[in-house]
């Protein structure tokens, strides 16, 4: 199969083929700049990346992401002066609070992480080399990118330079030749953070940094560079002019970009007031039902970020648990699931071997097709749907059982399900101490550990119902679900989880 990826720049799918000629895969995305708190659109981003680094290392690449973190930038220091700190300690204490979401939100962390702060050095040397190249110029202190007198300017955005030109201005104070050239240095104010430079002191433009960074750690020409629609026009259009004016090579061969978002149907704004902070949210929510939601639509696709979606995710995740959870128990200890491929269909298990085979090839025929991830999510409730059927038949074979629980949890993992621990350590004391309260009040004892907790009470269950005591088996899982647990009668036993 042939993994094809949407290109910005092309406006088109094309097979990915790294730049290296090899397994290994060069990407860069966009990182924060480190002024406020971590908000949806910005855990949209980085979930989507996070799939699919995921997804290219399921197919056996080496993938090397790097993420900046912007912590220096005209937002800091205002945002800084209204506290009264110090920009570059309040960008560092920001840099911990926005990754440390991330973090909680379940995102895996880049491999690298650099920052403009400590990149000052390949900074100025990448604006030196597009001076030296002919395509940039130094005024009054600024060095400014000379946009006409490059030839490719646009080809990303699809901008027409001399309609851009006939809208232009040059703001005060500005000294550049003309309206549409881009700060690659600005010549240091007063009271702000400033660097030396050939130029004086000053600090880089926005642009100029990521260009500098991804050159760095990725090389000249390197595989995807990621982010967020809004960023095609200008940033991405200046890193890719200032990139190829100062190597003369590709900049990048796959530029991929994450649709908008929305909230309630309303673009989210400061000026509407429905930006969502992310950990604020993730008072509310588990952090996998905000990862599901976020894959169940397509990273290219506008979202809406409602709360009837998140409801809807959570029930998917619910459902697909009771299968990974029914799947682990009917597996029950056996070793391995080898040697059962290739027989003809005369049995359930062997139909059922088919389905798995069949499961995996639509997921991963889905992912191939530009990280198809809605597409993958529906083969997988499909192959949830094969599984109750297969275990509420009878005759279940625990090595069948086990090829379908891999196949679940290494699809799962792609979509960054399935990667904390089931019975979580985050179990709340309020809803241990419910577990103890059903056991005490029916004259049971159990240890602490959740495990132990949970199973005192399901065969309490079991006790009562086998003893017709409705009441108290319907009031076991009623406090059960009010607590946050959820339980699953299967022909093999009862099976259970922590939801939250």
């Amino acid at each position: 199969m042939v993994l094809n990826v949407y290109n910005s720049l092309t406006r088109g799918l094309e097979e990915f083929k790294p730049v290296s000629g090899n397994s290994k895969v060069g990407m860069y995305v966009c990182g924060m700049t480190v002024y406020a708190p971590t908000h949806i659109g910005h855990a949209r981003t980085y979930v989507a990346f996070d799939i699919i680094r995921n997804y290219l290392q399921y197919r056996g690449y080496g993938v090397t992401y790097v993420q900046n973190v912007t912590d220096v930038n005209d937002k800091i220091d205002a945002a800084a002066a209204v506290v009264g700190e110090d920009p570059i300690e309040y960008a560092r204490r920001y840099t911990e609070i926005c990754l440390g979401s991330l973090d909680r939100l379940g995102v895996g962390r880049a491999d690298v992480y650099p920052k403009v702060t400590c990149e000052m050095d390949a900074i100025i040397g990448f604006i030196k080399r597009i001076i030296g190249n002919g395509h940039a110029y130094e005024s009054g202190g600024d060095v400014y990118f000379d946009v006409p007198g490059f030839s490719g300017y646009g080809g990303l955005s699809g901008q027409n330079v001399d309609e851009l030109n006939a809208g232009a201005r040059v703001e005060p104070g500005e000294k550049k030749r003309s309206p549409l050239d881009f700060a690659l240095w600005k010549a240091a104010k007063p009271n702000e953070p400033n660097w030396d430079s050939p130029w004086g002191a000053g600090k880089p433009g926005w642009h100029i940094e990521c260009s500098a960074m991804a050159t760095k750690y990725l090389g000249e020409s390197f595989d995807i560079h990621g982010g967020g629609r809004d960023l095609i026009f200008p940033h991405h259009e200046n890193e890719a002019a200032q990139s190829m004016a100062a190597t003369g090579k590709p900049f990048v061969k796959y530029w991929m970009h994450t649709g908008f978002l929305t909230v309630e149907g309303e673009k989210m704004s400061k000026s509407l007031g429905n930006t969502i902070n992310l950990d604020e949210l993730l008072k509310a929510q588990d952090p996998e039902t905000v990862r599901f939601f976020y894959a169940l639509t397509h990273y290219r696709s506008p979202i809406d970020f409602t709360g009837k979606g998140l409801d809807d995710a959570k029930k998917g995740i619910e459902r697909i648990y009771r299968a990974r959870d029914a799947l682990e128990a009917s597996a029950g200890g056996s070793p391995q699931s080898g040697g059962i491929e290739g027989k003809e269909p005369k049995t359930p298990s062997d139909r059922y071997v088919r389905e798995i085979d069949d499961y995996v090839r639509g997921f991963e025929e889905a992912m191939d097709n530009d990280f198809g991830t809605p597409e993958a999510i529906a083969r997988l409730f499909e192959f949830v749907t094969a599984t109750n059927r297969y275990l509420s038949g009878g005759g279940v074979v625990a090595a069948v059982a086990a090829k379908a629980f891999e196949a679940l949890e290494k699809t799962g993992r792609v979509l960054t399900l399935f990667t904390k621990e089931r019975n979580a350590p985050g179990v709340p004391d309020a809803s241990k101490a419910v577990l103890k309260t059903l056991l005490s009040e029916n004259g049971r004892l159990a240890g602490e550990n959740v495990e132990e907790l949970m199973s005192a009470l399901i065969t309490l269950r079991e006790d009562a119902r086998k003893s017709r005591k409705w009441a108290l088996s319907d009031r076991i899982r009623d406090e059960l679900k009010r607590a946050g647990f959820e339980i699953q009668d299967t022909k093999e036993g009862t099976n259970w989880r922590y939801a939250g």
